[in-house]
């Protein structure tokens, strides 16, 4: 077996919103497990097939800050997805009043947008126009 991704886990300032966002760019999204033990943060993982995404509240007691800059300082700067329908899932994106980030440059085999949650938290989507790995991973 190849290892692969499973999962991701991201401390968000709001749950729901982060659930609400994978929704939109896959509706197929489930909400595998919510939790809020009694006297801790609150936890949920959303996924569909083998991967997902665990979600988490800011420790109890902790001061969670928003002032990471992302591409300048250490940290995730975004997370990518594979989507089937680029056009549809930034449609419903916008719809949903989700705010675009860079535009995805151009490409062959691939056509990629950002956009940005509620958060602030920056989210890649890439559609693949082929299916060999040599022709969606050319960097040329």
């Amino acid at each position: 077996m190849t290892a692969f991704l499973e999962h991701a886990n991201i401390t968000v300032p709001d749950v729901d919103a982060a659930i609400a966002l994978l929704k939109v760019i896959e509706p197929q999204m489930e909400v595998r497990h919510d939790e809020r033990p009694e006297g801790s943060y609150r936890w949920a993982h959303v996924g569909a097939g083998n991967c997902y995404i665990a979600l988490q509240e800011p420790h109890v007691g902790s001061e969670a800050t928003g002032d990471r800059r992302p591409y300048w300082d250490y940290g995730t700067n975004h997370l990518g997805w594979v989507v089937e329908d680029l056009d549809a899932v930034t449609s419903r994106l916008e719809e949903n009043g989700y705010r675009k980030g860079i535009p995805g440059e151009e490409h062959p085999y691939r056509r990629r947008a950002y956009y940005y949650d509620s958060a602030g938290f920056e989210w890649e989507l890439i559609e693949y126009l082929s299916e060999r790995l040599e022709d969606r991973y050319s960097y040329g």
